[in-house]
């Protein structure tokens, strides 16, 4: 027997909103599984915190309509406040109250008859602050009062927390382990969450679903992997982590390029750019290769390695830390791994169909 589906938490269908003559958003859906996590990327500017607020109600869209746990909270007829939406809200600045201590802060939101003291303390449990809640909030670091942030968000039970840019603030160690904390009190607590983040590496970590956003536009929705291996389009693709951007003709179900021929999924005749992540290129030393290395990153684990190929076309490899040969050194670039391909229309090949190459044929799989 197939096992229920979980019911959406909250669904986003068609939100507009302008301001004077911006449009922040345009025609904006989307929906969030109960208890999963969904992140809104994309660049500055965008439209994400705007969505944040009109989810919360601090805002009203000029179109569109918000369903939050099976009821309408914004309609053509509907409207409802943010305090009666139960929606909690955690914000770039933590904005604690500083003259309350921490379980005080937490507390804030719930209501004071008997059962009170006990959620405070079984969220402070859970975020792992039982032994500062007699703190104030000056006194605790940065990554702390995110946490306590954080279980004032959760202690009222809400239908969807909401985190605006919430590791924005930290320093680049402390906000990884904050990403993993979070990520794990999100999970034990069952909450649904939607969080704004402009950091990619962010999204594709913590979140179940990804929506990418921009110009005010949901542009895809997907698992992260997918939205890294499959973006719909080019403004995804041009915004998702880093691809060489590789000229070639197409021939049909193939495009000829400087790594070879080229298989791709949908035949397509004219110049054609293939999308090709630095991983999907194998290097390696080759006296008869196309190319010399230019230059190293090495990051430790892995390092970026710039190629220019003898027809000028310049490509970036990710290698392992160990391949180590010096700028100047020639060497082969192959295909190995996922590519894209992007017809560009009304715009005729620079090579013909059919040219000699130097290297052999690329082994492509298909985009």
């Amino acid at each position: 027997m197939t096992p229920e589906a979980p019911p959406i938490a909250l669904r986003c269908d068609g939100l507009s909103k302008t301001y004077g003559a911006a449009t922040a958003l345009d025609d904006a859906s989307f929906d969030v599984t109960a208890g999963t996590i969904l992140a809104l990327l994309g660049p500055s500017g965008c439209g994400k915190t705007t969505t944040l607020r009109l989810i919360a109600g601090l805002d009203r869209p000029d179109a569109g309509m918000i369903v939050l746990g099976g009821s309408v909270v914004q309609g053509p007829d509907v409207s409802v406040p943010p305090e009666r939406r139960r929606v909690g809200l955690v914000f770039q600045d933590y904005a604690l109250f500083p003259h309350l201590d921490v379980q005080a802060n937490v507390g804030f939101g719930l209501s004071r008859r008997n059962g009170r003291a006990a959620r405070v303390a079984e969220t402070l449990e859970l975020v792992g602050l039982s032994a500062l809640a007699s703190r104030m909030p000056h006194e605790l670091s940065g990554g702390q009062q995110q946490r306590v942030a954080l279980a004032r968000a959760l202690a009222p039970k809400p239908r969807v927390v909401l985190l605006d840019e919430p590791f924005s603030n930290l320093d680049a160690s402390l906000r990884n382990d904050l990403r993993n904390d979070v990520r794990r009190v999100l999970r034990e607590s069952g909450a649904t969450a939607v969080f704004v983040t402009h950091d990619q590496e962010e999204a594709l970590s913590l979140a179940d679903q990804v929506a990418v956003m921009i110009d005010g536009r949901v542009l895809q929705v997907a698992p992260p992997h997918e939205i890294y291996r499959q973006p719909v389009g080019r403004a995804v693709a041009d915004f998702i982590g880093q691809f060489n951007v590789i000229e070639g003709a197409g021939i049909g179900r193939a495009v000829v390029c400087d790594l070879g021929t080229v298989t791709i999924s949908e035949p397509m005749i004219g110049t054609v750019d293939l999308y090709v992540r630095p991983e999907a290129l194998q290097i390696s030393e080759d006296p008869s290769g196309q190319g010399v290395i230019e230059s190293r990153r090495f990051f430790g684990h892995d390092q970026l390695v710039r190629v220019r190929f003898d027809s000028g076309l310049i490509v970036e490899c990710r290698a392992g830390p160990t391949f180590l040969p010096p700028p100047g050194t020639r060497a082969r670039v192959q295909l190995d791994g996922d590519v894209l391909a992007f017809l560009r229309a009304g715009v005729a090949p620079r090579r013909q169909p059919g040219a000699a190459f130097a290297p052999p044929a690329a082994r492509g799989r298909p985009a």
